[in-house]
């Protein structure tokens, strides 16, 4: 197959523009029609935004033409999942009771990417509320998995996911509060990065602007791409303080020196459950490829990794269950089945065991720090199983559970605050396997640099073609 603009890196399609060597125009229209091509098998972009895409693009070509200063996303379509306030389209979070839900004004993340010169060129699709790892909306229906239509695309950015591994898009912004900017990473077969918290501002109107406790301390806005390169380039784009989010911070972050060798943690099989085989052999392979590179890597686990895992559910289920009247009120039965399954288990949760909970929370915290000075970061599953197949995770209580086992890796760094990116190391079950490395707070791009060293030992080739 021909090289088509639509395949190209976000990377690529900025340095094309800014070389003249295509329009922005050309770029929008080609991926306008890859969208008309394949989102119909899919469901991943919820609002085309055709008409002000490509006149978005004339003003980026009119700019070029002018030999006026570019930013580094000049000129390139981007994707936003629809619980990211864009001024004048309503932020539903994937709900009827928001579809006429219109903020004043744009969230941090998307005010930075225009301003780097980025198009929107659609709005792509999240469970209710996001508050379930497999994207199926009230409002908008279910996104397939490019890979395999009868599989989850993972979620809640599972309509990002499944845009960027099908073509559509070259670059969106999701976010993370239980693995949702890694989870479609892992089921799509590509790159993202959840940040250390703070690092990227976080703002919104809907549902309510004054974020409760579990927000505040694990929900981290974050950049979705195809590649590590891309991912860097939209972290350094959206990342700084921002006066709307008093938790921002004008971090600095640590890199990988040229050269430099860490010492790496490898934890094939998470404890606190089962793993897939061939995920495991697909970790294996991944941390083979970085001893390969001459980095010191052996087998280990965090300490009290599983009570990071239990704290992270006290603290997340406890408050839903204060807003569980009204999260029935406005979330279709698949949403409100998976809040009910996985929290029917659990007591319910007092304030001294909240208070509690943020106790351990600084405790554990301390002790992955501390583990972190001896091992610079962690390699791990990201899902310990392969994207399942839709609606397992509400058709029985034992599926709802056995979903929220397979997601045990993700949950550590919400609670800690650290950063986590994932990258696609090779396939089990015909279906990809992300690989997830952790590292301490603010050693975000160090984590980029290793993940990138895993990407071209062992990455896979995207965009693909939907299968059915």
């Amino acid at each position: 197959m021909a090289n088509e603009i639509w395949q190209n890196t976000a990377t690529q399609i900025a340095a094309d523009i800014r070389n003249k060597k295509v329009t922005s125009r050309e770029v929008v229209e080609a991926h306008l029609q890859r969208i008309a091509e394949v989102n119909p098998k899919i469901n991943a972009i919820v609002r085309v935004l055709a008409d002000e895409a490509l006149a978005g693009a004339d003003l980026a070509d009119a700019a070029v033409r002018a030999g006026e200063k570019l930013g580094p996303l000049h000129g390139v379509p981007m994707t936003v999942k629809e619980n990211i306030d864009i001024a004048g389209y309503p932020t539903t979070q994937g709900i009827p009771a928001l579809a006429e839900a219109i903020p004043p004004a744009d969230a941090p993340t998307v005010e930075r990417i225009k301003a780097a010169g980025a198009i929107v060129i659609g709005r792509t699709n999240l469970p209710d509320l996001g508050l379930r790892i497999h994207t199926d909306s009230s409002l908008y229906g279910r996104t397939k998995n490019p890979w395999k239509s009868d599989r989850t695309a993972g979620g809640s950015s599972g309509g990002e996911g499944a845009a960027l591994a099908s073509g559509m898009s070259p670059l969106g912004l999701g976010n993370d509060i239980g693995g949702s900017l890694r989870n479609p990473a892992h089921c799509c077969g590509i790159a993202s990065i959840k940040p250390t918290q703070g690092v990227v501002p976080d703002a919104n109107y809907f549902p309510v602007e004054d974020a409760g406790l579990s927000s505040q301390l694990m929900l981290i806005q974050g950049v979705m791409a195809r590649t590590i390169a891309d991912v860097r380039l939209g972290l350094g784009v959206v990342a700084g303080q921002h006066s709307r989010d008093p938790i921002s911070v004008p971090a600095l972050l640590a890199d990988l020196k040229h050269g430099e060798k860490v010492r790496v943690a490898v934890m094939p099989t998470p404890p606190g459950g089962s793993t897939h085989a061939g995920v495991a052999d697909v970790v294996r392979k991944t941390a083979d490829a970085l001893s390969n590179a001459g980095h010191d890597v052996v087998e280990a686990t965090p300490p009290d990794f599983e009570l990071a895992c239990e704290v992270w559910r006290t603290q997340l289920f406890g408050e839903l269950e204060l807003q569980r009247e009204l999260l029935e009120m406005v979330m279709g039965e698949g949403g409100r089945k998976f809040v009910e399954l996985t929290t029917m288990n659990y007591e319910k949760v007092d304030l001294a065991a909240w208070a509690n909970a943020q106790v351990q929370r600084n405790g554990i915290g301390r002790r992955w720090g501390q583990w972190f000075d001896t091992y610079q970061v962690l390699l791990s599953p990201t899902w310990t199983q392969p994207p399942f197949v839709y609606d397992f995770d509400i058709n029985s209580e034992a599926g709802a559970l056995a979903t929220v086992e397979l997601m045990r890796s993700v949950l550590p760094a919400n609670l800690l605050g650290l950063p986590a990116v994932v990258v696609p190391g090779g396939m089990a079950d015909s279906l990809p396997v992300g690989v997830q490395v952790t590292g301490a707070r603010y050693t975000d791009l160090r984590c980029l640099a290793l993940a990138e060293q895993i990407e071209s030992a062992c990455g896979l080739s995207t965009p693909i073609d939907p299968i059915d």
